[in-house]
């Protein structure tokens, strides 16, 4: 069996506005992860007939996204016949997950090639759509949380009132995201990674707005407040805002992983190999903070420590979930998603634990690090954790 499983390559969209008039919206979303399958294996030189798999990750799973998109983009991308995908929901974490089962897959030795990858058109289909106005808990859920579970915005509420995070401290983190991202951009660090969508000219990350500051942020209105659920919650005093939340976004990202031998086999050279994984369920009223006890769960099956690590990418789907993991796990902030966040890269929840992925690996190469750490909180209290190792 195989003892490796490595990263060749990884690759994403640029980001879209997840709304009409968006860079992305004019694209079908099988269209649009068809055209980061055939752009990976093109740029590699890879035959895709030596593909054994392909996981895809896709949140609403309804309309244009259903029928198994990744099946699908897999056909589009005009792959052979023969080569078969699946796709999963772990809310937002599903692409994080696509990559855990390619690579665990390789390490068992029942496949030699896989790809991970995600996709969300969030203009095309709408944010909770799949639910199609029916009921997707039953009664027994309810009689478990007979006061109701609530949105994630809310949950982002409870955890900023509980680790006391005020307004102020919620919108400079954003705002630092904008920076960060800005900054990355200008300088050209996106390049290696952003590949071009057919019929789309623009190679540039649309939800990106420089020169953001906290102040500008500070006039925005609370994003989630209503009459009964300030009622419900007496304590919140409402500070998140659509300024310091990831906003609707479009993308499709995509990770090309093999065993060590394989790739050693077809003349490739890895990138780098990964390390260690763990998932973890968490309270779901609080949602998201499954990313603490994952990070340190992932940290002691690699055996490092947060000293070892040389850069996380924690994803920002409110500003309240990283600034919560840094004060639990004690982490050093300069090293906390170097080129921004999903506050400002935007948040196609399919598509973001590829996306966090790429912009990983290519980060380490920058910088000559060696380990990298991701984890990403997920709907129905759940997160996932990742450590890979620079090759």
């Amino acid at each position: 069996m195989s003892t490796e499983a490595v990263i060749v390559d990884v690759i994403r969209t640029p980001v879209g506005r997840g709304k009409p008039g968006g860079i992305l919206s004019g694209v079908h979303p099988v269209d649009l992860l068809a055209g980061v399958l055939d752009t990976l294996v093109n740029r590699n030189d890879l035959d895709p007939g030596l593909i054994d798999d392909v996981i895809g990750g896709c949140v609403s799973q309804i309309g244009e996204q259903s029928y198994n998109i990744t099946r699908n983009a897999v056909l589009a991308a005009g792959f052979p016949e023969h080569v078969p995908g699946t796709t999963i929901d772990r809310q937002c974490g599903s692409s994080q997950q696509a990559a855990t089962f390619a690579a665990q897959a390789v390490l068992a030795g029942q496949a030699d090639i896989v790809i991970a990858c995600g996709v969300e058109s969030m203009s095309r289909v709408r944010l909770g759509s799949s639910a199609a106005g029916a009921d997707p808990y039953g009664s027994r859920i309810r009689n478990r949380y007979p006061d109701g579970l609530v949105n994630q915005g809310v949950s982002a509420e409870l955890i900023a009132a509980k680790w006391g995070f005020d307004r102020d401290e919620l919108d400079a983190f954003a705002a630092r995201s904008h920076a960060l991202a800005a900054a990355a951009q200008e300088s050209g660090a996106f390049a290696s990674e952003v590949v071009p969508v057919p019929g789309v000219d623009s190679l540039t990350d649309e939800t990106v707005r420089p020169g953001t500051s906290a102040e500008s942020l500070g006039g925005l209105n609370a994003a989630f407040r209503t009459d009964d659920l300030a009622e419900r919650f007496p304590e919140l005093d409402w500070r998140i805002t659509p300024g310091n939340s990831s906003p609707l976004t479009d993308g499709a990202s995509a990770a090309l992983i093999m065993s060590a031998e394989r790739a050693e086999q077809l003349g490739l050279t890895p990138r780098a190999r990964f390390r260690a994984f763990s998932v973890v369920g968490s309270d779901p009223l609080y949602m998201l903070t499954g990313v603490i006890p994952a990070t340190e769960k992932v940290l002691s099956r690699a055996g490092l420590g947060h000293d070892d690590i040389d850069a996380y990418e924690v994803n920002e789907a409110f500003a309240s979930v990283p600034l919560a993991w840094l004060a639990d796990t004690g982490a050093d902030a300069a090293k906390l998603n170097p080129r921004g966040g999903a506050i400002a890269l935007g948040h196609a929840l399919g598509s973001s634990g590829t996306r966090l992925l790429t912009t990983l690996v290519n980060q380490l190469e920058a910088t000559g690090g060696r380990y990298g750490l991701q984890t990403m909180c997920e709907g129905g209290g759940m997160a996932n954790a990742t450590v890979i190792e620079r090759i």
